[in-house]
């Protein structure tokens, strides 16, 4: 049974993690706000790019970019797990590498070799204890906001490696932000680019396949545009997973808050009812003393 003074002790305790908690709640909280401004500006001019994109794919027919390059026989996927830096952010994580080990088993007999490129301290933590390859681990990519400059380095570095020949397909596994709430684990398959699929998931949603004139040629604006878009994508993913990351670690911090405000109700209400008991105990010895006192006399 805790005395009195453990009882105490730890409902100090527990108030102190309440006020950690609830300062990382705030500051979660206004990070959140920047870097989901910066997603919500970002996100129409990504849509609009990836339509003129796939514009561009469809009528491209011989005028094939690198890019483009579809690889037949045996292939190499480079797998970017986009995670965070940081804990306390709820399942967030979890699920991300749940996705990605399933990834991994569905898709073993497809690929001749699966590699994997890690974004985050929490993705190289847990695939170091794996047999996986690992082709390089990233940490501290992006610590506030993340940077264009930043996205396009990383962009450069994964289209190197497919023009190169070292690997023959990129994906990117990241957290999708869908709301406050929920935080999606998605696969965004990033090269080859290839223009056979947007006509059909286009004709699927019911929207326009028509064509464009281009000034100048298409081909000089896929040298152009390609790279860009890919850059744009890979920027658009790291605002996605740090919105995410940020929304999940409030909403972690929230209900850590709240059970640290339950926790400290229920051992408000022990030390009371054993503060009660004392004192009762106390009563009891002081009557019974006097009774015996009175026989005495």
């Amino acid at each position: 049974m805790p005395t009195l003074r453990d009882i105490r002790r730890r409902i100090q305790s527990v108030k102190k993690t309440s006020q950690i908690t609830k300062a990382m709640q705030m500051v979660a909280a206004a990070r959140l706000r920047r870097v989901q401004e910066a997603l919500e500006g970002a996100r129409p001019y990504a849509d609009q790019m990836q339509e003129v994109i796939r514009g561009l794919l469809e009528q491209a027919e011989g005028e094939a970019h690198p890019l483009m390059e579809r690889r037949e026989g045996p292939r190499h996927l480079d797998l970017v797990i986009v995670s965070t830096d940081r804990g306390l952010c709820g399942g967030l994580n979890t699920n991300l590498f749940r996705r990605a080990q399933t990834f991994l088993k569905e898709n073993e007999s497809s690929y001749r070799a699966i590699s994997l490129d890690l974004v985050g301290r929490k993705a190289r933590e847990y695939f170091k204890r794996r047999q996986v390859t690992v082709r390089k681990a990233r940490v501290g990519l992006f610590p506030g906001t993340p940077r264009f400059e930043v996205a396009r380095a990383l962009a450069d570095e994964l289209m190197n490696a497919f023009l190169s020949g070292e690997v023959d397909e990129v994906g990117i596994l990241y957290s999708q932000f869908r709301s406050m709430l929920t935080q999606r684990p998605t696969y965004l398959p990033l090269l080859p680019l290839a223009g056979d699929e947007t006509r059909e998931e286009e004709a699927a949603q019911g929207g326009p396949t028509g064509n464009y004139l281009y000034e100048p040629g298409r081909q000089a604006l896929l040298a152009s545009l390609l790279p860009r878009y890919v850059a744009v994508q890979v920027y658009r993913v790291m605002l996605e997973a740090q919105t995410s990351e940020f929304a999940a670690r409030m909403t972690a911090m929230d209900n850590a808050t709240s059970n640290a405000k339950d926790m400290i109700d229920r051992l408000t209400l022990t030390f009371n009812r054993a503060r009660q008991a004392a004192i009762t105990k106390e009563l009891m010895d002081i009557v019974n003393g006097a009774e015996a006192l009175k026989f005495q006399a």
